[in-house]
């Protein structure tokens, strides 16, 4: 389970760090950092596959995510007795960092500023340094792996031993160094970064792939904007967790039942069968509320669940009604999966509280641009140290 998520000069994020539990809960006001922080889990698993990189050029570059504040807001910045500015010349290289860490490993990569070249990629930002460590604190007896712009170093018997020198800079550890056995701290991050999943994007409108028939297949992992519902729905039915999934179409919708059905041609037709109806009602015909319902359902009884969940703001176009429902979801599949949701619905953080009261809860803020989690002080904020290039 993640312990604490670390984020440094990414929009908002000047300096955040967020411990997290099994099940954790993250609220705020809008335009307080909610979506950045959702982003910084994306951008974390993006490094695992390979596209960090590219993930920061389509949102602009880094430029266009870095924090665009003073590099340290002083006390009396805080207290209105001096303007907010920058002084002097910076302590630390520009740069945006993310990391992560557990009860038994640790990861944290350090992004920068291209090195100035006449390639046509030479705006792409660079993976300056990567570090792997045991435990969940960063200190030199406890690092296991080193990466400082191309060279890749890992701890022998005898001291540190070279193992890359050149590593191109939009090159990550995770994807070059894939050998389990002779890295196994690095198996481990990959591993646990590669399974996380998100949804945030599961579209409901009348052209939206989950309403279109699709050809089925086992599917025990629903596609991230809903295409294969009708085949991640029958996957769950075909499972242990059949029972739980019409527990919990029936609990929100007083009875009606799933359906699935498919064509000669392997096309795959999700219908939903409500009491007191003469025929079933095919996706199409469904409210965007009902559909998107039934998805977040399919994602959280997946039979294959992740190792880690983050949904964003789950409770979109579902009727006040379902929020009870869909809390209920959420918490049982606590049980079986750590889970993070976002979200500015204060009735799901209550229903929520009321189901797992020991579901751990964040409001974040913003005070001079930048984002804070609220109330959190010297003891309550987790050790992190991101070191240095």
């Amino acid at each position: 389970m993640i312990t604490t998520l670390a984020v440094h000069g990414y929009r908002s994020l000047r300096d955040l760090v967020v411990p997290l539990g099994g099940l954790t809960v993250v609220t705020g006001a809008n335009g307080s950092g909610k979506s950045s922080l959702y982003q910084a889990f994306r951008l974390l698993s993006d490094t695992s596959s390979g596209g960090l990189v590219s993930a920061l050029a389509e949102a602009g570059g880094l430029s266009s995510v870095l924090w665009a504040g003073p590099e340290t807001i002083s006390r009396a910045m805080r207290n209105g007795e001096v303007p907010v500015q920058g002084k002097g010349s910076r302590r630390r290289p520009v740069s945006l960092m993310l990391g992560f860490a557990t009860a038994e490993f640790s990861y944290l990569v350090d992004v920068g500023l291209p090195t100035p070249s006449r390639s046509l990629f030479a705006g792409d930002p660079e993976l300056k340094r990567e570090v792997v460590w045991d435990g969940p604190v960063l200190r030199p007896a406890t690092t296991l792996l080193t990466r400082l712009r191309g060279a890749v170093k890992v701890r022998a018997e005898r001291g540190w031993e070279t193992v890359v020198e050149d590593l191109g800079p939009r090159e990550s550890v995770l994807t070059t160094l894939s050998d389990p056995r002779g890295y196994p701290e690095l198996a481990a991050v990959r591993a646990a970064v590669s399974s996380w999943r998100f949804h945030d994007d599961i579209r409901t409108d009348r052209r939206a792939p989950a309403r279109q028939p699709q050809i089925g297949t086992w599917s025990p992992i629903l596609d991230h904007d809903g295409r294969n519902l009708a085949a991640a729905v029958e996957t769950v039915r075909e499972s242990a967790w059949a029972t739980v999934l019409d527990g919990a179409i029936a609990d929100a919708f007083d009875g009606t039942t799933l359906e699935v059905t498919a064509s000669d041609e392997g096309l795959f037709f999700l219908s939903l069968r409500q009491p007191g109806m003469l025929r079933p009602m095919g996706v199409a015909e469904l409210s965007d509320g009902t559909l998107r319902y039934v998805a977040m359902a399919t994602a959280l009884l997946s039979p294959r669940p992740p190792s880690l969940l983050v949904l964003n703001e789950p409770e979109t176009s579902l009727h006040p009604q379902l929020t009870e429902p869909l809390a209920r979801l959420i918490t049982a599949a606590a049980h079986r999966t750590q889970i993070v949701v976002v979200t500015h619905s204060a009735a799901l953080v209550s229903a929520i509280g009321h189901e797992a009261p020991d579901a751990v809860q964040h409001e974040l803020v913003k005070e001079l641009g930048e984002t804070r989690v609220a109330e959190q002080g010297l003891l309550t904020r987790p050790t992190w140290d991101w070191g240095s290039r």
